[in-house]
């Protein structure tokens, strides 16, 4: 059975938000706040945090009315066009449809914690040796990237094709 175009764009986006929000659900209710657990010694953690900005804090410092602007309002628009894009946009190839549902999914799902809680739950952090090292992120964030890893890939392989 193959599934519509519509139809598949809107279960990637759902299942990212689904995937995210069921995995910060299962943090806040098996962790407290500020607890750390090594899961593969110092170069897996999980630490739980709960951000009132954007990646690694950003804008946490802001005062109300313009984090209200910059990391609700500003974003809420720019997925909903992007939402837009991909459904109205019959060109993108699968794996743009991918990575733009993969953005959208865990774009929607960071600021449906914004706006419902005012604070995003992050608790993922990767550490190797010093050599590479993340701030504090969730599965949204992993959404995001991968989609823009996706993309810029696609970006590559059809620039590849057309030469």
């Amino acid at each position: 059975m193959k599934l519509s175009r519509n139809l598949a764009i809107i279960l990637l986006i759902v299942v990212n938000i689904a995937v995210d929000q069921i995995s910060k659900l299962i943090v806040d209710s098996k962790m407290n706040l500020g607890e750390t657990i090594e899961v593969f010694g110092n170069t897996f953690i999980l630490q739980y945090v709960k951000n009132s900005g954007a990646f690694l804090g950003m804008g946490s410092e802001l005062n109300d009315t313009l984090r209200i602007i910059l990391l609700i309002l500003l974003p809420v628009l720019v997925l909903s066009y992007l939402v837009f894009y991909i459904f109205k946009n019959k060109h993108l190839d699968k794996l743009a449809i991918i990575g733009l549902s993969c953005i959208a999914g865990g774009g929607i799902a960071n600021i449906f914690d914004r706006i419902a809680y005012g604070k995003v739950i992050d608790f993922l952090h990767l550490d190797f040796g010093g050599v590479f090292r993340t701030g504090i992120f969730n599965l949204a964030d992993v959404s995001v990237t991968s989609g823009m890893i996706l993309l810029l890939l696609g970006s590559f392989f059809t620039k590849k094709k057309q030469q």
